[in-house]
């Protein structure tokens, strides 16, 4: 029987993540590109009824770990060694006399967190969405505990993914203790979970560290004047215009104090009161979209749709595509003790099995020799993979007829075109059609 804690019975009364603060709204998301904080797609009073007569019988997932300190200091270091000289020269703005302090506790409640590590938000963030995965499907998670399935867990073997997966279950565990003590030790699978750094992952790091075309397109894009003008704009917040000619790479500098802004709302629960860093006022909203921009467009081209004639940024995540299927086979085969398969991984993975998918946002590579831009590509780091993204597949049973219904970031959603859900419009595919659609019948 599930037993919830005061704190996890509010947050499944209010089914809600983190109070929103005024740097995570709509004017900034967007610009924070993959390190935009996670915030569940669907109100959970909006999802479909499921089909008469079916009953949970396995639930798994993909996740992004949560968010996270920046990975080093190097952003401030850079950043805090020309404020120091500034101030030596008394060329800092009013504003900018500001920056400074603000970047050292920043990188001092990194430091404590441990860079690379998870936040107190990234931690909250998986807790709240193991409760909301708890309270979809009830039934199927005490049917867990009273039959006495396992649920498995398994990671990258990255610090910040192992700690997702302990924060995930353990907040499952806490909510219906009858699973404690069937959820398995956490293991790693770097095969599955961090392939792009894998062996599967060769011919892809082949690309990245030697492709011509992509090093031409990507120059291409950040050499337009429109970068020099938004770095520009950053440090003139920041630095007097006299100071501004002894910077020798304005565009490494105003990069440095993009990510800063860009990894912020990720700390906001170490900032003082909660209240937030207050980056953004060092970053103007149109400076901030066009660093977003560029961030943007190397994860597209680097991890995502990529260019229109080749496949080798996504061609690798067969393997966790291959291996979502095969738990949902196992389980309609009886030749599973699950139930639920609980992985947690990177942008580095969420990215390509999008695309591998043609889940919404990542269905339109770009054209060679027409770079990818916003107004003509749907898509935005923040929506396909943002800290805390996940993918989730629900399998659901009548008979022998099984069902399953798929949640990216917790909202249902279409499996790829040339899929027939059960009815139009229905969030639910019958798993032998889409072994047809998926090539695997």
């Amino acid at each position: 029987m599930r037993r919830l804690t005061p704190v996890l019975a509010l947050g499944a009364l209010l089914l809600t993540a983190l109070p929103a603060h005024a740097s995570d709204g709509p004017a900034h998301r967007e610009s924070y590109g993959t390190k935009a904080p996670y915030a569940p797609q669907q109100h959970p009073h909006g999802y479909q009824e499921v089909p008469a007569g079916f009953v949970p019988v396995f639930t798994e997932n993909v996740s992004r770990h949560g968010s996270r300190a920046a990975t080093d200091s190097e952003d401030g270091d850079l950043v805090l060694a020309l404020w120091d000289k500034a101030e030596a020269d008394g060329a800092l703005t009013r504003r900018g006399a500001d920056f400074g302090p603000k970047v050292r506790a920043l990188q001092a409640a990194m430091a404590k967190a441990g860079y690379g590590n998870l936040s107190g938000r990234g931690k909250q963030e998986l807790a709240d969405t193991a409760l909301r995965m708890e309270q979809r499907l009830p039934s199927l998670f005490d049917e867990i505990a009273d039959d006495g399935r396992k649920i498995d867990v398994v990671s990258s073997g990255q610090a910040r993914a192992v700690d997702s997966g302990n924060v995930f279950a353990g907040a499952l565990a806490e909510a219906e203790p009858g699973l404690k003590p069937l959820i398995g030790p956490a293991r790693t699978d770097k095969d599955l979970l961090y392939f792009h750094k894998a062996a599967g992952g060769a011919a892809y790091r082949e690309y990245i560290e030697n492709d011509q075309r992509l090093k031409d397109t990507l120059k291409g894009i950040t050499g337009r004047p429109r970068t020099q003008q938004a770095a520009h704009g950053v440090l003139r917040r920041i630095f007097k215009e006299s100071f501004l000619a002894q910077i020798p790479d304005q565009v490494a500098a105003a990069q440095a104090v993009y990510n800063l802004y860009a990894i912020a709302p990720a700390m906001t629960e170490e900032s003082p009161r909660g209240a937030g860093w207050g980056m953004e006022r060092f970053v103007s909203r149109e400076d901030a979209a066009w660093f977003g921009y560029l961030s943007d467009a190397e994860d597209f081209y680097e991890k995502g749709p990529g260019f229109s004639d080749s496949d080798i940024t996504y061609k690798m995540a067969g393997v966790l595509l291959d291996d979502l299927f095969k738990q949902v086979e196992a389980e309609r085969n009886g030749t599973s003790d699950l139930g639920a398969e609980l992985r947690f991984t990177h942008a580095e993975e969420i990215i390509p099995l999008a695309a591998l998918m043609g889940l919404p946002g990542s269905t339109r590579p770009a054209t060679p020799g027409e770079p990818y831009t916003y107004a003509g590509n749907p898509w935005r780091g923040s929506s396909v993979a943002p800290l805390g993204a996940n993918i989730q597949w629900d399998v659901f049973k009548k008979g022998n007829r099984y069902l399953v219904r798929m949640l990216y970031n917790e909202k249902e959603t279409a499996f790829k075109a040339g899929c027939r859900p059960l009815t139009k419009g229905s969030a639910f595919y019958d798993l032998d059609e889409l072994e047809r659609c998926f090539g695997r019948a």
